[in-house]
């Protein structure tokens, strides 16, 4: 029964989400039982480039740190915005989610040659979380019961919790900067005199990715909570 429930709850997390999030634990959990090192994951572009070790440029995203604190806080996070993601703003449109993906991994892997980072998947996950929050702006966060601000801060006061935590900044001044290159192309510059969409979705990730209809048994998270927790919970202004 509880294996039931656990696979119908699974599948009804949106595929982008599910694969990503299934792809990281599975990812910490080879690490964990020894089966790979994170030696064999990071991001080395000598190794990339040289010796053609070429699956460095997608497991760099794939390991968050050993099971810990760090980790579970990453995963929530990740999970939560990038679902609500895709269950908002992109309901529908898989193929441009998947699209979003590969646009900022390929630009954050360009930056990635020239800051010392060997594992990018915390950045990548602030991408999203700024990409999220740009696009809700009115939403009302409060952050471990202590903070009270609007969603457009939320990137910024993960920047802060981060260097309290003795973190570098580096990694989430490269996430926003990703996520906010994403955000000005696609829904800043469209709308400006003279702009226009410099983004476009090629056509077979459309035919690959989009399907003709929605399933209509399809329940969304509300995005008006989207936080979840006492540290990331919001509201609506106004609601």
């Amino acid at each position: 029964m509880a294996y039931q429930t656990f696979r119908q709850e699974y599948l009804q997390v949106p595929p982008v989400t599910r694969a990503y999030t299934t792809a990281c634990v599975l990812t910490t959990a080879a690490v964990q039982l020894e089966l790979i090192t994170p030696f064999q994951l990071y991001f080395n572009p000598e190794l990339i480039f040289k010796h053609f070790q070429v699956w460095r440029l997608i497991t760099n995203y794939l390991f968050f740190g050993p099971v810990g604190f760090n980790f579970l806080f990453n995963m929530i996070f990740l999970y939560r915005y990038c679902r609500m993601l895709e269950e908002g703003s992109f309901r529908g449109r898989t193929a441009d989610f998947v699209f979003m993906f590969l646009f900022g991994g390929l630009l954050m892997t360009l930056f990635g040659l020239f800051v010392n980072l060997v594992f990018l998947g915390q950045a990548f996950t602030i991408m999203l979380v700024y990409v999220w929050s740009r696009r809700n702006p009115y939403v009302r966060m409060n952050f471990f019961g202590l903070l009270i601000f609007q969603a457009p801060f939320l990137p910024w006061v993960l920047m802060g919790f981060s260097l309290l935590l003795g973190n570098s900044v580096i990694v989430d001044l490269l996430g926003i900067a990703v996520g906010h290159i994403y955000f000005f192309l696609e829904d800043v510059f469209p709308n400006q005199p003279g702009g226009g969409r410099l983004l476009r979705t090629p056509s077979v990730l459309k035919a690959i990715f989009d399907t003709p209809e929605d399933d209509p048994n399809y329940n969304p998270l509300p995005e008006e909570r989207p936080g979840g927790f006492a540290w990331g919970e919001g509201q609506r202004l106004g609601g």
